[in-house]
């Protein structure tokens, strides 16, 4: 079946990470490799939040406390600043824009609760997507199989016409698993979206 919608994972296709800037802020503060990214994200806390279940406050508190308590001193809020630093990548919005005329388009995200009013209020970008599905609002995240079989739902498309975007392995997996295409985009690997997606025959309308 052709490819009829397309569906983006928000952090890492859409918005720049910055796994770079994060790195730096480990080594500035003497920090292991990861340790920023893993008392955020690699969590209880977390898993409980991007569900919808959990205190966004509390979760982001914790995750401190716990860099702290690595660090045995106190620190500023590296998480914090890590965020500061990140961006949207605008080539990547760019091209969505081009594609928007021929194909339906979702973001599917793990994510907590706030992702719908950044994504509308403070980016604009909501007339990009005909559906944006956050994990916190489904009460579901990616692996879950169920959780992309609800984005086609909301694209009204089946799995197979589905073409899910991620920079996450494992999401990638279990988005064709559900019978969708997927597609793995490294942005910190020199990844060139517009050009994986031509090889897949997916072209905007400027091409």
């Amino acid at each position: 079946m052709d490819i009829e919608g397309l569906i983006f994972d928000f952090g890492g296709v859409i918005w720049n990470m910055r796994w770079d800037a994060c790195q730096e802020l480990e080594q500035a503060y003497g920090l292991p490799r990861g340790a920023v990214f893993r008392t955020l994200y690699r969590t209880e806390a977390w898993r409980e939040v991007e569900r919808g279940r959990g205190d966004r406050q509390a979760w982001l508190d914790g995750a401190h406390r716990a860099l702290e308590e690595l660090a045995g001193r106190p620190l500023p809020r590296l998480h914090e600043l890590w965020r500061e630093r990140q961006h949207l990548l605008s080539e990547n919005v760019a091209l969505i824009r081009a594609l928007r005329p021929l194909y339906r388009t979702a973001i599917l995200s793990n994510a907590d609760i706030s992702l719908r009013a950044r994504i509308e209020r403070d980016l604009g970008l909501q007339d990009l997507f005909d559906a944006i599905i956050c994990s916190a609002e489904a009460g579901m995240a990616k692996p879950d199989l169920a959780i992309y079989r609800l984005a086609a739902d909301l694209l009204a498309l089946p799995t197979d016409a589905c073409l899910f975007v991620d920079d996450y392995e494992p999401n990638i997996k279990a988005a064709e698993e559900a019978g969708m295409r997927a597609l793995l985009y490294r942005v910190d690997q020199g990844h060139d979206l517009r050009a994986q997606l031509a090889e897949l025959g997916v072209t905007a309308r400027e091409d």
